[in-house]
C-alpha cells in the first residue's frame, strides 16, 4: 500500500529573531513512534549535531500532547495509543551563515534542510510536502516540484532523502534563467555587501553565459548531450569575503567573497567553483561511493574513497573554463601551479597520513583544522587532484585518459545509481592501463608523493622553486591585541627546536622590539643564535632560534622550452581535456 506523505511547513515570519517555527504532519504507521534529526548533512563530512539548534519540541495527537522520550541527542520515541493523525511542533534557530546550515535574517533565509527535517520510522521513503510561510515581499527558490501550483509555496519531494538533499533560498530576489542542451537553469544571487543586489553580474554581464559554458562543458567531460538534472537551481551567497559550495542532485549553493573576486584570476576561480559543484551532479551525486548508497543521516560513515569523489572533481575544476572556452593555457597552468604548490609545502603529506586515510579521518581532521594540522594531514580534495593529474598523465601515455574512466564508471554504476568500491575504482582503471592496479593501492597507502615530477615531465612540464627572502625558522606569526603571536610551529623547524609554541607572544629579539610580523624576519640571520624573548602564561622566556638555510617559499608550473616533439604533443592532448 502507498504511504501517506509526510507534511513539513516550515513558517519563516519569525525573521528578526532568527526562528524558523516548524510543523510536522503526518498519520503514523507503528505505535512504537521515533523521530531522527540527521547529525549531517551530505557532502559535508562532518557531524554538525543540528540537534543543538532545536528548541521547544512537542508532539500533539488529536489535541492532545503525547509525551516524547529521548534515546539520544538526536532521536525522541513515544508510544501512541492509536494510529490517527499527529503534529509535531518545534522551532530552530539559524544563524549559521554557511552552506550547510541555516541562516534567516530580514534580508533572507538559506536552510539546509538536514537541520530542519525529522525523519519518521517507516516513512523514509514515502513522499514528503514542503510548505513555506513567508514574510510579505518574499519568494522562494526550491529545486522540487510544486504541488498545486506556485502560488501555494508548496512542493512535493518523493522521499525523505530527496527532501534533505533540497536546499531552500528565499527572500526578495531577482533571478534570471538560461538553458543548457534543453535543459532549465535558474540564476539566483544574494549579497551581502549592500548596493546592487547582484554586484558580480553588474561587473561581468557576461556572467550567465559564461556559468553556461561551463555547464556545458561538464557535459562534454561526462560525454553526455545534456545535464544530469532534470532541471538545475543555482543560489550564489555573494559575501565580504568566505569561498564554498555544497552540491545536491539538482542544484547547489554556492558562497563566494568579493575580496576573491577582486583578486587577479578572481572571476576565473569563481567559475572554477562553480564547475566544481555541477559536476558533482555526476561525480559524488549519481556515482556515489557504496557506503552512501544509501545514505546513514544518524553517524559518520568511513568512505576510503573520497579522494575520488573530491579529488578528481577537484583537478577538473580547473579545466572547466578552458574547456568552455573562457580560460587560458596561461591561466590554466597558473592554477594547477598554485595548487600543486600548495600540497609541496603541505608537510602533512609525508609526516601524517596517506590519501586513503585522509579519506577515511575525514569527519574527525578536515573539518577542524587547528594549527598543527598542516604537520600531521592531507586534505583528500588537494593530494587527491594531484593524484587525478598523476593518473590522467599516466593514462595518456598508455593512450587512455582519466575522462575515460569517469565515463566508464558514471555509464556502468552511476547512471544506475550504484554504488562503488574502491575494488572497484582501482579495477576500471587497471583496465585501461593494468599496472595500475598495483601501483594505485601502494600511492594510496604510501606516505610519499605519487611521481609527480615524472607525470608533469612527459607533458613538458617543470616546478620551479621559488626560495623564501628571509632565513627559516618555521614560525608564523601574527598580530594579536598584545603585539605580536606565534600563530604556527613547523614541525621539525628551528622554532620547534627552540620550543616555541603556538599561542607564545613574541616580545623581543635580541633585545629589540617586536610589534609587526615584518619586525622578526628583517633581524634575523642564518645560522645566527638569536635570543628570542617570549610570554607564556604570564611569564617571560628567553629562547635561542637558529634561523636555517631560506626556505622554498612557493612552486611555479612552467613549460620546458627544451621539451621533446612527443611531449610536446601529449600536452596538447592533455590540455583538450576530453578524450579523443
Amino acid at each position: 500500500m502507498p504511504l501517506d506523505p509526510v507534511e513539513l511547513t516550515l513558517d519563516l515570519t519569525a525573521s528578526r529573531q532568527h526562528l524558523i517555527r516548524c510543523r510536522l504532519r503526518f498519520t503514523p504507521t507503528h505505535q512504537a513512534m521515533e523521530l531522527r534529526l540527521p547529525v549531517w548533512t551530505p557532502g559535508s563530512y562532518l557531524q554538525r549535531d543540528y540537534v543543538r539548534q532545536l528548541q521547544n519540541l512537542e508532539l500533539l495527537q488529536a489535541g492532545e500532547a503525547v509525551p516524547l522520550v529521548r534515546r539520544e541527542p538526536s532521536v525522541w520515541t513515544a508510544q501512541l495509543e492509536h494510529l490517527l493523525p499527529v503534529e509535531v511542533h518545534y522551532a530552530a534557530m539559524a544563524t549559521e551563515l554557511t552552506v550547510r546550515t541555516c541562516h534567516l535574517d530580514d534580508d533572507h533565509a538559506s536552510l539546509a534542510l538536514a537541520a530542519l527535517a525529522l525523519q519518521v520510522n517507516g516513512a523514509r521513503w514515502a513522499p514528503h510536502h514542503l510548505q513555506l510561510l513567508l514574510p510579505d515581499g518574499w519568494q522562494p527558490f526550491v529545486p522540487l516540484p510544486f504541488l498545486n501550483g506556485p502560488s501555494e509555496h508548496r512542493w512535493i519531494a518523493d522521499s525523505f532523502d530527496q527532501l534533505v538533499d533540497t536546499p531552500v533560498e528565499a527572500g526578495p530576489h531577482r533571478w534570471h534563467g538560461f538553458v543548457v542542451h534543453g535543459v532549465p537553469h535558474r540564476w539566483v544571487c544574494w549579497s551581502a555587501v549592500g548596493g546592487n543586489p547582484d554586484p558580480l553580474l553588474e561587473r561581468h554581464p557576461q556572467l550567465l553565459d559564461d556559468v553556461a559554458a561551463v555547464c556545458s562543458a561538464c557535459c562534454r567531460l561526462m560525454g553526455e548531450a545534456a545535464p544530469a538534472a532534470p532541471s538545475y537551481l543555482f543560489v550564489l551567497h555573494l559575501l565580504e569575503r568566505g569561498f564554498g559550495g555544497l552540491e545536491h542532485d539538482n542544484a547547489t549553493v554556492l558562497q563566494y567573497g568579493v575580496e576573491e573576486l577582486a583578486k587577479p584570476g578572481g572571476y576565473r576561480r569563481f567559475l572554477q567553483l562553480v564547475g566544481h559543484e555541477y559536476l558533482h551532479q555526476w561525480n559524488v551525486r549519481r556515482l556515489r561511493p557504496a557506503e552512501l548508497t544509501p545514505i546513514d543521516y544518524d553517524r559518520p560513515t568511513v568512505v576510503p574513497s573520497l579522494w575520488f569523489a573530491e579529488g578528481v572533481t577537484s583537478y577538473y575544476d580547473q579545466f572547466l573554463p578552458r574547456l568552455a572556452g573562457i580560460g587560458t593555457d596561461a591561466g590554466l597552468l597558473d592554477d594547477l601551479g598554485a595548487e600543486i604548490s600548495r600540497y609541496l609545502l603541505t608537510p602533512g603529506r609525508l609526516l601524517g597520513q596517506t590519501l586513503r586515510q585522509s579519506s577515511q579521518e575525514a569527519w574527525v581532521k578536515l573539518y577542524r583544522q587547528d594549527a598543527y594540522s598542516g604537520d600531521n594531514q592531507i586534505s583528500y580534495y588537494l593530494k587527491g587532484a594531484v593524484m587525478a593529474l598523476v593518473l590522467d598523465l599516466r593514462l595518456r601515455r598508455a593512450g587512455s585518459s582519466l575522462a575515460v574512466v569517469l565515463r566508464e564508471l558514471w555509464q556502468t554504476r552511476g547512471r544506475w545509481r550504484r554504488g562503488y568500491s574502491e575494488v572497484d575504482l582501482i579495477d576500471a582503471f587497471g583496465a585501461q592501463l593494468p599496472a595500475l592496479r598495483d601501483q594505485l593501492p601502494a600511492w594510496l597507502d604510501g606516505l610519499e608523493d605519487p611521481p609527480l615530477h615524472e607525470a608533469l615531465g612527459s607533458v613538458g612540464l617543470v616546478l620551479m622553486p621559488h626560495p623564501d627572502s628571509a632565513p627559516a625558522t618555521g614560525l608564523l606569526s601574527a598580530a594579536s591585541a598584545s603585539g605580536l603571536s606565534a600563530q604556527k610551529v613547523a614541525r621539525h623547524s628551528p622554532a620547534e627546536a627552540a620550543g616555541l609554541c603556538v599561542g607564545d607572544e613574541l616580545i623581543a629579539l635580541d633585545g629589540w622590539r617586536l610589534r609587526k610580523p615584518g619586525d622578526l624576519s628583517q633581524r634575523l640571520q642564518e645560522g645566527h643564535k638569536h635570543t628570542l624573548t617570549i610570554g607564556r602564561h604570564g611569564k617571560l622566556r628567553a629562547l635561542t632560534l637558529q634561523p636555517t638555510t631560506p626556505a622554498v617559499k612557493s612552486w611555479s608550473l612552467q613549460v620546458d622550452p627544451g621539451c621533446s616533439a612527443a611531449a610536446l604533443a601529449l600536452r596538447e592532448q592533455w590540455l583538450q581535456v576530453v578524450p579523443c
